[in-house]
């Protein structure tokens, strides 16, 4: 039986606008299938099938029970307002769903462990859907940063995620909400930033996390626009981030290393679907009298057949594939890439919440494939007593 066979069938839970760019990628993906969509009501599945010209043959579901319910489901796709995750994950995985779950994943690390849970008591995979990962142009990158002679080590990184939403989704936009995404711009845009962050530090915890004092909220308190950084003590690396609903669009990435640097601009979204690029510089210097450089950057070009999102469709479906026909286990990586992002996003924020104090990683302790970080927080009260946070 070749991978292409009997495709994985997959139910979309919510028809919010990323969702028509998932339905596509699940066409597009050789091994998956839509089986269902459904919303909390059938006419807005009945809209979205007609937006997305959907095949007669998708099921549309007034309620996210009955998609959960359908026995040709075998994954969930699920773009819901953060606040809903917890509820939906857990019941989806109770119910023998795989599970894509949109980003950011949860309001704290705790929901998001309750997730993981779920999934892991019923040898379901999950995933969260940073489609940027997929793309081969990741995979290009991480292999120049590795390569000691042409990058050596990390030095400093930077990242940015922003984009200057109208005068309508800054009132209406769920991203903008406290009863339904409380993180705002740090959990939507932040997540890609510090994502790519700790991926260019193979997913090792910063040792100390502080947000800068430049935080910008709506009236109902949720965050528009903010700023962080992070310290790695033993590499004695520097990373930055920059995370905005109200500047112009940004999706970058900068790694600077101890010999060349590497700097893409459009690592979320790529400008082109077939290609994307990066540039990459070593050896750099300046020539005599500092008038120029003896090397300017080389552009990297990365073609693929398929879009980032189908390529993350296609390696989601190949592991739930392996756990349903082969009786594999689910692949750990991408919980664990999913759960140290949601750390140092609770430690950002948390910084955000007590006056922009630092979070210190004093600890890590490895339980059942699951890091647990211990971060020391310095909050400054009349008692002048040292307040521990434990993250788990």
């Amino acid at each position: 039986m070749t991978e292409n066979e009997n495709p994985i069938g997959f139910g979309i839970m919510g028809c919010a606008e990323i969702a028509r760019k998932v339905s596509r990628a699940i066409n597009l993906a050789p091994n998956a299938t839509l089986v269902a969509v459904a919303s909390r009501s059938i006419h807005k599945a009945k809209q979205f099938a007609v937006k997305n010209k959907l095949s007669d043959n998708v099921k549309l579901y007034g309620s996210y029970d009955e998609l959960l319910d359908d026995p040709l489901v075998d994954a969930v796709y699920m773009p819901l307002p953060t606040s809903l995750h917890v509820k939906w994950a857990v019941i989806a995985a109770r119910k023998g769903k795989h599970l894509l779950l949109e980003k950011p994943t949860a309001l704290e690390v705790k929901m998001l462990d309750e997730m993981l849970e779920a999934c892991e008591s019923n040898q379901l995979q999950f995933m969260d859907a940073s489609m940027w990962y997929h793309h081969p142009r990741t995979a290009k990158m991480k292999e120049l940063l590795l390569n000691l002679e042409l990058f050596g080590h990390v030095k400093a990184i930077h990242s940015s995620s922003s984009y200057h939403g109208t005068a309508q989704f800054l009132q209406n936009d769920i991203r903008v909400k406290p009863d339904l995404d409380a993180l705002g711009a740090l959990g939507d845009a932040g997540w890609y930033c510090i994502g790519a962050i700790l991926w260019t530090m193979n997913q090792k915890l910063p040792t100390t996390v502080a947000a800068l004092p430049t935080t910008i909220r709506n009236s109902a308190g949720v965050i528009l626009s903010c700023n962080a950084a992070l310290y790695w003590d033993e590499e004695q690396t520097v990373a930055t981030f920059y995370c905005s609903f109200v500047s112009h669009e940004t999706m970058d990435l900068a790694v600077c290393g101890s010999n060349g640097t590497l700097h893409v601009e459009d690592f979320i979204i790529p400008y082109e679907e077939n290609c994307a690029t990066f540039s990459f510089t070593s050896g750099a210097k300046f020539v005599d009298m500092h008038i120029g450089w003896n090397a300017k950057p080389h552009e990297v070009q990365v073609a693929t057949q398929l879009p980032q999102e189908g390529m993350m469709i296609q390696e989601f479906s190949r592991l739930v594939k392996g756990i349903k026909d082969l009786g594999l286990q689910p692949d750990t990586k991408w919980a664990q890439t999913s759960r140290v992002t949601q750390l140092v996003l609770d430690a950002v924020k948390n910084s955000i919440d007590n006056g922009y104090k630092l979070s210190r990683c004093i600890g890590l302790i490895w339980i059942n494939n699951k890091v647990i970080s211990l971060f020391l927080q310095a909050l400054y009260r009349p008692c002048n007593r040292l307040h521990m946070i434990l993250t788990f």
